[in-house]
């Protein structure tokens, strides 16, 4: 079967074309309805939940539809050669992108004109083949065709008529509204709208000629198939027979060498294409003129940042054309990436069941005439942005970040544009409605014979729109940006006669191209200098990595956006998480072991060349914008190609052809004589010797492999499952669409969804568990909030992609919840309608019992409300924030709220409890009517809920949140309610309450506040009034009534004037309660909080200290200020976003604070003297009275200065403390003391102070610390460590004091 007289194997995959197609109507089966169209229908039912049989009787005749706007079958009528063995030809894929609408007729008075179209076939193994067709029509000859029209029309028009006079309210298309019923003429009226009749009418069918070549050369095919049609329709035979001219495209074309022109000749002219050199762009030939033309570029911007974030893209168009130069356009522009997944520029009515897919997709649509996109239904439309190319239109996506630097970037292409008289917010005008309308006009002006003195140049497009505001706003941008206008007012070099030569129209759209494309990808080498330090190349040879890639870690992401600058991070986070970006890091890998892919050769190269010019530090990251320098040299290579040819391809010849075949009939494209085009010459090394190196031959082979991809061996099998990894599905094959198939590539989209489930929560899971998962085997584990941040979103791009895969489109609308709004979100419809039915559930039970707060007793015996798990009360906290505006943004909110209360596997599993409520949004296929599958992945969702997430709480920073707080007494010792006027103040990482004054005789109170984001502190004092005013605090629980996390801050001390350290207020140190369901209270383990809190009260008294607590030795004492200086090091050296709280570090259970205190307490000679407390705060006051009386001795001025600089300091700090406003009792004023010596960097010069004045040695026993030289100093040069670090201490700990 294939062409055995194809060149020799080093040059056969060089060839121009593979393949030339005619397609057309069989004459012999006559008129036959398209299959395709049927099963579009039965498709079309399923999606809408129409039982099948329905759907039977509607296809077939459609007697609604006149018979000229039928589809009916076509064929692929010949294909020569018959099969190429490393491109094999298929016939259903390629019949159905030539025609992607079937037949068409047309009488003579419709519309006839040829119509230009390209598509693009991607195989399995992600190779593509490019096909260029040209499609006519062909006057039918065939009487029994005419016949059955006429048949057809007959049947149409009485069906029309009958259901005419059938309606009483006669409600008929416009055309009929007039017809009173039972009028005589309206049959008359009907026929004379919509008739063929065989004597009076012509009738032309369409009719298509098609070239498939393997590099998509757009410009060459369009001018050989513009030629060849009119070598058909000319009053003149072509010099040749057509057979010479296609036999010559096929067999003796050969494809230009990198770097090289090439000219070959059409029928009439000769055609000239070019390729890109082996360090240049790859070879694209869509016009981006166009592209801009028809979307704008804030629009196309915005599509591109859509694509590299590998969104769902459907293009809508009414031409086939656009969608394709759209859809390679865009795809172009992403060098060095690639686009991975489902790619279909033109989708054939007949897969249009993959719209459902629940994976990233690159699609056009093509709309029909008048219907506009509300009545456009599609599956999903939370991650879709849709893109109407004919109304200049797009919708996007909600929270998706911008592209880095966006405005420089369009403010750069802008000047591009604008050199070659393109406006920037695109053009309209220039589409083709616009142009034959202008090419009306000026045949108006010709006929009315009054235009004599108006010259047909100075008709140019720009004098047409003149007076539009877009040209306004245009030339204002142009003098900004100091472009001179007088490029746009003559946009095109014009010839004497006013024609444009067509050959220069083309060399300013192919220099365009190229510099678009340079700045383009000058971004990408800009935003990605660096990127190969942080490659992570693990595994010693190729198959150890394919072997294991699954498990490896490829990328340091966490380094990578460490090292960029902040305004690249949102847009960043994203795109490295993208299948595009791993693949690209997957061929940096593998080219340690063989040939770059090409894509990344022409990268690296640019880096260098960066690097070269520009020697700077990977470190010292800037986002300043820096422009492409590389326009000019990349606009002449292809001039210079262009005007200097580097090859010329033989001319068509005579072949040796049978006498009186392929006989010339205007108008008829004639029968070809198969033999000849079936097999090339038998030896055509005549081209190939033109290259006469090896070298040469190898850059063939190696660009026909790049381009290509034709290895299928194991190894490849083994690549692709690597790169197939989250992207289970790759391309749609177009030749079989059984229901089977259909079924199968669903139950794909199941598993995928499954296996990037378990993917995602993994990672997650890794990422979050840090070292104990490292400790594990689960390889190295760091993870910012701004990472962390981008896998939760990409976690709600799953589910929202889970809960479309599979959805019934037509859904009733709820009137109440008003129209359907852009952020379109199935998951939030589904809960909104399990919402809604529970809801009627409980109006409608007979005798509705309040579901009160639970308490549970605490060891004090103090209650503390429990919090009850609802769906519905999660929902409704969503659907009171005014902030969020659509239901995407609503859905992604309750899923955080969900996973930070740890209640989201919970949830979904209720939801989809609801079994009757599945069935009716859901088709039996859908992914979460898939039983196994469905508890699969609740369960993969539910090992979530080993780690703390705050990703509701850090994300919502501006709502407002309901608290309650509750204080427990210790009654054992104290009163369990004060007579005093009691005070509390929380503070959290985002804000305070300020005080707020506890009602009195009550334990418990609730308060509204803007979030305070994770909570801190807790001040809690009162103003000693009444009988009972001391008060012996247990601990401070305050609980987010939204997602219930519940922090303890344990105190432990009296309140109170003469107790303990007579202070009136405390400030406590918060730490997070394990959650913990309604059933396990108390009994559930916990996790550990994401932050080291304390964990036990600390009870620093003297008393306690000295009497029933074991005292720390001394080695104990200085590990811990060793460990407790270490935390603080360790804090600062993680990137920001990484922090936990300094706070705790200070002041917590294992804080500095707490550390110095067992210094200080070590070896203190007597907890009472005379009956009463003695606290470090004494010895401290002590120390201060002896420092401002006696005169420093030093042994030089130097010492004596700095000596008595400390003194000076450290008196003013302690007096400042001791005169603040605030009721704080001793330990208090130590704590404040500590903060402040350490946030100034003063701690190492007071403690010598200390170490050295006379009271240490009254208060101190001989064998304290802090009378040992040794340890002072050492204790002195562990405090210098925290010198370096700019330390800020949260308001709350030193409020009131002013140093």
């Amino acid at each position: 079967m294939s062409g055995s007289g194809a060149p020799g194997p080093g040059a056969a995959p060089c060839r121009f074309a593979h393949y030339f197609v005619l397609c057309g109507i069989d004459a012999e089966s006559g008129l036959e309805p398209d299959e395709l169209a049927v099963l579009y229908k039965w498709l079309q039912a399923d999606l809408h939940g129409k039982s099948s049989d329905t759907a039977d009787k509607t296809s077939g005749e459609n007697f609604d539809q006149s018979p000229l706007r039928r589809t009916f079958k076509s064929k692929v009528l010949a294909h020569y050669p018959q099969n190429i063995e490393w491109n094999p030809f298929d016939q259903d894929a390629v019949n159905m992108l030539c025609m992607p609408k079937g037949l068409s007729f047309r009488t003579q008075a419709d519309n006839r004109d040829p119509q230009l179209h390209s598509f693009i076939i991607t195989r399995e193994d992600g190779s593509r083949t490019y096909g260029f067709v040209l499609t006519f029509y062909e006057e039918v000859t065939s009487k029994q065709i005419c016949t059955a029209m006429q048949t057809l029309y007959q049947m149409h028009n009485a069906e029309q008529y009958s259901s005419v006079c059938a309606s009483s309210s006669c409600s008929m298309d416009s055309l009929a509204s007039s017809i009173d019923e039972g009028d005589a003429t309206s049959l008359a009226k009907l026929q004379r709208y919509n008739s063929y009749d065989i004597s009076r009418d012509t009738l032309y069918v369409s009719k298509c000629i098609c070239l498939i070549t393997p590099l998509p050369f757009m410009q060459a095919c369009k001018k050989f198939l513009i030629q060849l049609y009119k070598a058909v329709t000319s009053q003149q035979p072509p010099p040749l027979p057509l057979e010479s001219y296609i036999h010559n495209i096929l067999y003796e074309v050969p494809l230009p060498p990198p770097g090289r022109s090439l000219k070959f000749y059409g029928v009439y002219e000769p055609i000239i294409c070019q390729r890109p050199g082996p360090n240049e762009l790859p070879l694209s030939d869509y016009p981006l003129r166009e592209v801009f033309e028809l979307l704008g570029l804030e629009n196309l911007v915005q599509v591109f940042t859509c694509v590299l974030l590998e969104m769902q893209i459907l293009l809508y168009s009414q031409d086939y054309q656009r969608l394709m130069t759209v859809a390679e356009g865009i795809t172009t522009l992403l060098f060095p990436f690639q686009w991975q997944h489902v790619y279909v520029p033109i989708l054939p009515a007949s897969l249009l069941h993959f719209l459902d897919a629940p994976v990233p997709y690159l699609m056009g649509l093509q709309s029909k005439e008048g219907t506009d996109r509300s009545k456009l239904e599609l599956p999903q439309e939370a991650n879709l942005c849709f893109v109407d190319i004919d109304n200049h239109f797009i919708e996007l996506p909600e929270e998706f970040p911008q592209f880095p630097n966006k405005l420089e970037f369009i403010q750069e292409i802008s000047e591009v544009l604008l050199q070659f008289g393109i406006p920037p917010e695109g053009n309209l005008h220039c589409s083709d409605s616009a142009t034959k309308l202008k090419n009306l006009v000026l045949s108006d002006l010709v006929n009315d014979k009054k235009n004599g003195n108006i010259p047909s140049n100075a008709l140019n497009m720009y004098e047409l729109l003149k007076g539009n505001e877009t040209i306004a706003r245009l030339q204002a941008l142009a003098k900004r940006t100091g472009v001179t206008m007088e490029k746009i007012t003559t946009p095109l070099t014009e010839k004497k006669d006013g024609k444009l030569s067509c050959e220069e129209l083309e060399l300013r759209d192919y220099k365009l191209n190229v510099q678009l494309r340079e700045v383009f990808a000058n971004r990408f080498t800009q935003m990605f200098a660096d990127y190969e330090a942080f490659v992570i190349q693990a595994a010693p040879d190729m198959e150890s990595w394919l072997t294991n890639r699954e498990q490896m870690q490829n990328f340091d992401k966490a380094s990578f956006l460490s090292d960029q600058p902040e305004p690249y991070l949102p847009f960043l986070s994203h795109f490295i998480e993208t299948q595009m970006f791993a693949t690209f890091i997957d061929n940096k890998i593998i080219s340690q072991w063989e040939e770059k892919d090409p894509f990344l050769r022409v990268f690296d190269s640019r880096i260098e060349k960066i690097k070269l010019y520009n020697v700077r530090a990977p470190a010292l990251r800037t986002s300043n914008y820096q422009k492409c320098s590389t326009l000019k040299e990349a606009a002449q290579s292809i001039e210079q190609r262009l005007m200097k040819i580097d090859h010329t391809a033989i001319h068509p010849h005579l072949l040796d052809m049978k006498i009186g075949q392929g006989k010339y009939e205007q108008g008829f494209f004639p029968k070809l004589q198969s033999d000849v085009l079936a097999t090339g010459p038998t030896n055509n090394n005549r081209w190939a010797s033109r290259s006469t190196t090896t070298q040469r031959r190898k850059d063939r082979l190696r660009q026909h492999s790049e381009h290509i991809g034709l290895d299928n061996d194991l190894r490849e099998k083994y690549m692709q499952e690597a790169r197939s990894l989250g992207k289970n599905l790759r391309q749609p094959k177009l030749s079989d669409l059984s229901p089977a198939v259909i079924a199968q590539t669903n139950w794909k989209f199941v598993e995928g969804l499954l296996k990037e489930c378990r993917m995602k929560t993994k990672r997650m899971l890794v990422e979050k568990m840090g070292h104990e998962a490292v400790e594990l085997g689960h390889g190295e584990a760091n993870i910012t909030g701004l990472e962390e941040n981008t896998l939760i979103a990409s976690l709600c791009d799953l589910l929202e992609r889970i809960w479309s895969h599979g959805l019934q489109v037509k859904q009733k609308e709820n009137p109440e919840r008003g129209q359907r709004n852009k952020g379109k979100s199935a998951l939030w419809s589904h809960l909104l309608q399990y919402q809604e039915r529970e809801e009627k559930q409980e109006h409608s039970a007979e005798s509705p019992v309040a579901v009160g707060t639970e308490r549970r007793k605490s060891d004090t015996g103090i209650t503390l409300p429990t919090l009850r798990v609802s769906l519905i009360q999660d929902m409704r906290h969503v659907q009171n924030m005014s902030e969020i505006k659509t239901d995407v943004g609503r859905a992604r909110a309750w899923i955080r709220l969900s996973l930070e209360k740890k209640l989201l596997s919970q949830h979904l599993k209720q939801l989809l409890s609801n079994q009757a409520l599945a069935k009716k949004l859901y088709k039996r296929y859908a992914f979460l009517r898939c039983e196994e599958e469905r508890e699969q992945f609740l369960y993969h969702l539910l090992s979530l809920n080993a780690v703390d997430y705050f990703c509701f709480t850090s994300v919502f920073t501006t709502i407002m949140i309901p608290y309650r707080s509750v204080i427990i007494p210790i009654k054992k010792l104290s009163n369990a309610i004060t007579t005093s006027n009691p005070w509390i103040c929380v503070s959290g990482e985002l804000g305070d309450t300020g005080v707020m004054q506890i009602p009195k005789n009550h334990l418990e109170m609730t308060f509204e506040c803007q979030n305070l984001g994770k909570l801190t502190t807790v001040q809690i004092g009162h103003d000693n009034s009444g009988l009972l005013a001391k008060w012996l605090v247990d601990c401070v629980m305050v609980r987010n009534e939204i997602t219930g996390h519940t922090y303890k801050f344990p105190c432990g001390r009296w309140l109170g004037k003469g107790v303990d350290d007579g202070s009136l207020e405390r400030i406590l140190i918060g730490e997070l309660v394990s959650s913990t369901s309604d059933e396990e209270l108390g009994k559930q383990c916990r996790t550990p909080p994401q932050q080291k809190s304390p964990t036990v009260a600390r009870r620093l008294s003297i008393t306690s200290l000295t009497g029933r607590n074991t005292k720390p030795n001394a080695g104990q004492i200085q590990e811990g200020i060793g460990e407790a200086v270490n935390n603080i090091v360790k804090h600062f050296h993680k990137p920001e976003k990484e922090r936990g709280s300094l706070t705790i570090l200070l002041c917590g259970e294992n804080g500095l604070v707490a550390a110095l205190e067992q210094v200080f307490h070590h070896g203190f000679k007597s907890a009472r003297i005379f009956h009463k407390n003695v606290f470090i705060w004494d010895f401290i006051e002590k120390a201060v009275a002896y420092l401002e009386t006696s005169d420093q001795i030093g042994d030089n001025e130097e010492a004596l200065l700095l000596q008595r600089s400390s003194c000076k300091t450290f008196c003013h700090y302690v007096n400042a403390i001791n005169t603040a406003p605030r009721n704080i009792g001793k330990d208090g004023k130590f704590q404040i003391l500590v903060c402040l010596g350490t946030r100034d960097h003063l701690l190492s010069q007071w403690i010598p102070l200390l170490a050295e004045c006379p009271p240490i040695t009254r208060m101190y026993e001989e064998n304290a610390l802090l009378r040992d030289r040794m340890t002072v100093n050492s204790l002195i040069r562990v405090l210098q460590t925290l010198q370096d670090f700019n330390i800020i201490l949260e308001g709350s700990l030193i409020k009131g004091v002013d140093v």
